[in-house]
């Protein structure tokens, strides 16, 4: 039967009612408040540490985001960390959520299509996540010209906001991860574990488990090849296999301009360059396209089997 009207019809209603759920629930301010203590916290080790650096370093702003200071980590480390939390929290319960308190039926008797819905659902996770990291960006951006007295280059915003963009992406990716167990899964608790148990895959077992293949492979190789570089290769291409590897393969091409390659250095571009000395931004987003192309097709692909799924489920009142 065809479908009349068009699919996205009431898209930007479940997109306004979902921000506002979000927004004004308990959970986003748990997760807010989280998240700003201790970024803000790091920032500030950070700034403390950078102190005896204004003046010296072109890039200072920039390290306000990646310098550690025992016993605190880096604003990176804890975003990485925390910002995978904060999507897996707003997404586990999207789909499932309404079955379970029996809404869904109500909402698609509404001029309302599935496809307006899940995609609803998902810009709305989006778009709260992105609100987030924006005021986060500025709150840190802020508390440096306030404590270190100088402002930033233009080149150092452009790249911050960059850095937004990556970190957004790879927001997506976790969102979308709890998107499509909420989809699988009709228990809330369930999609939470899957999606917790996805994540501490690829943050904890990952770089066993990508050494733990290398090894088991390293001796075809060596017979067939007899060449170091393939085995390199090789481990470089499981490891990004991870979201957790693509952002901080990203974030140290975009916050650490000195940065000229992701991977084995060969002499070609090495040819003319001075040590430590920065590249264009151009250059540093042609570096990180890659990295930030699998982030974005790993969102499309979860996408695309939530949403196969979705469409073959059962909708009972």
């Amino acid at each position: 039967m065809r479908r009349e009207g068009s699919p996205w019809t009431g898209l930007w209603t479940v997109v306004g009612k979902e921000m506002t759920d979000h927004l004004s629930s308990a959970r986003i301010a748990v997760l807010e408040a989280l998240v700003l203590l201790t970024a803000l916290g790091s920032a500030y080790a950070a700034i403390q540490t950078m102190r005896d650096s204004v003046g010296q370093d072109p890039f200072l702003f920039l390290r306000l985001f990646t310098t550690a200071r025992e016993p605190l980590p880096s604003f990176v480390a804890f975003l990485s960390f925390l910002i995978p939390l904060s999507a897996i929290a707003l997404g586990f319960d999207a789909i499932n959520g309404e079955y379970g308190r029996r809404t869904m039926s109500r909402i698609l008797a509404q001029p309302i299509y599935r496809d307006a819905l899940l995609l609803g659902k998902f810009l709305a996770g989006l778009f709260t996540l992105g609100v987030m990291l924006l005021a986060l960006w500025l709150l840190v951006t802020g508390l440096g010209l306030l404590l270190l007295g100088i402002p930033p280059s233009g080149e150092e915003v452009l790249r911050g906001l960059a850095f937004l963009v990556v970190t957004l992406a790879y927001a997506g990716v976790w969102l979308i991860v709890a998107l499509l167990f909420s989809a699988i899964f009709r228990q809330t608790a369930t999609a939470a574990l899957a999606a917790l148990a996805l994540w501490l895959l690829f943050a904890v077992f990952w770089p066993i488990v990508t050494g733990l293949i290398v090894d088991a492979v390293r001796p075809d190789y060596a017979g067939s090849f007899g060449d170091s570089a393939t085995i390199l290769y090789l481990q470089q291409f499981i490891e990004r296999l991870s979201p957790n590897t693509l952002y901080g393969e990203a974030t140290l091409a975009l916050l650490n301009p000195a940065t000229r390659a992701l991977g084995p250095v060969l002499l070609s571009q090495l040819q003319g360059a001075v040590l430590g000395s920065p590249i264009p931004l151009g250059q540093s987003l042609l570096l990180i396209w890659p990295q930030l192309t699998g982030l974005i097709a790993v969102v499309i692909l979860g996408f695309a089997l939530a949403y196969m799924l979705f469409q073959r489920q059962e909708i009972r009142a």
